[in-house]
């Protein structure tokens, strides 16, 4: 069986790249196709891989860029050939999901989430036309997204949104966690951590406002994009100096940091959030807003706290009442074993059986 994998675009290293990179292990053979390749905003995970990127590679500034390009991505994702192989699987949360394969070839998209920027987030990168463009693209989505045979969700969240934004049905497999890569510290912990790209659905704004109002406590912030000037110049105009930004760490660096926080700030509302199971795979508690993916993988009391507006105010009433004293890392650990990579593979693989 020939097999194809497809990503929407390689321009950063978060949870829909480890799902690509899951399959890569499991189908070390298969080519990846997908709009934009930056090796190094991947950190060389999908070095010496077959990668077939589109033409928007070749135009100057695309691998930074590359969000202003969206209007020419529905006709980029459609010029691949795939005639060859008899399966396609793409991880999507935008315009992977909208490749065209022959009547013979079995696609499934493994949906990170719908079009987020078209349908429960609306908010186009591209200013002018804007209303236009996203006119076109709504239409085009929903169109793409009836193409794939099959459709998994990473959560119950998503399997609710592709449902009601697609019309499709579709079978919910978590996200492969690393599990072995992450350990439990016995030292003190001395910082709360936050970890992601910064956009501005991240909510690292009120993390900051709430960190403004507890000077005794410190907040280290790991990740980059395109909100970190603003961000940064918000946490100077509010007089923080117990907020840090690290920037980008490596893949060896990363567990580190999580192993010796406190707990995870996650005031988002992500679709499923592997920041959350990487802190939990750390013993690590977490502080997180009861929206999107979270509730399902967060035992409040247990595994960690939640609060229920995504405001400053919330955020700082739930990180004064809590205490790390009061969680066992054991069992925080013990808790996302089920979320493990091998475990993924293992439902991926007879999914497809």
């Amino acid at each position: 069986m020939k097999i194809a994998l497809v990503h929407d675009y390689l321009t950063q290293l978060g949870g829909g790249e480890r799902v690509l990179a899951a399959l890569c292990e499991m189908f070390p053979s298969a080519p990846v196709y997908t709009l934009v390749y930056d090796e190094k905003a991947t950190g060389g995970v999908f070095k010496g891989r077959k990668i077939r990127t589109s033409f928007l590679q070749k135009i100057p500034g695309a691998k930074k860029f590359f969000r202003s390009l969206i209007w020419l991505m529905p006709l980029a994702i459609e010029q691949f050939d795939l005639s060859d192989f008899d399966l396609v699987i793409s991880v999507s949360h935008s315009f992977g999901k909208g490749i065209i394969t022959k009547p013979a070839t079995k696609h499934i998209c493994y949906c990170l989430t719908p079009t987020r920027y078209l349908w429960h987030d609306a908010g186009l990168p591209l200013k002018p036309f804007s209303q236009l463009l996203l006119a076109y693209l709504r239409i085009w989505d929903y169109q793409a997204a009836q193409r794939p045979n099959y459709f998994i969700a990473d959560s119950e969240n998503v399997r609710q949104r592709i449902k009601k934004y697609y019309g499709r049905e579709s079978k919910v497999i978590y996200p492969p966690l690393e599990t072995v890569k992450f350990y439990v510290s016995k030292k003190p912990k001395e910082y709360f951590l936050m970890v992601g790209r910064m956009v501005p659905y991240k909510r690292f704004d009120i993390a900051i406002e709430a960190f403004s109002k507890l000077p005794d406590e410190k907040l280290l912030i790991i990740g980059d994009g395109p909100e970190l000037k603003k961000l940064k110049a918000k946490s100077q105009k509010l007089k923080v100096n117990n907020v840090k930004f690290l920037g980008r760490v490596s893949e060896s660096e990363l567990p580190k940091y999580y192993a010796g926080c406190k707990a995870l700030i996650f005031p988002q509302e992500e679709d499923f959030g592997i920041a959350l199971l990487e802190a939990m795979a750390s013993g690590r508690p977490v502080i997180a807003y009861r929206g999107g993916g979270a509730p399902e993988t967060v035992e409040e009391g247990e595994t960690g706290l939640f609060f229920d507006e995504q405001t400053a105010g919330s955020l700082f009433g739930a990180i004064n009442s809590f205490n790390h004293k009061e969680f066992d890392s054991k069992k925080i650990k013990e808790s996302v074993k089920k979320f493990d990579k091998e475990i993924f593979k293992d439902k991926i693989q007879k999914f497809i059986i």
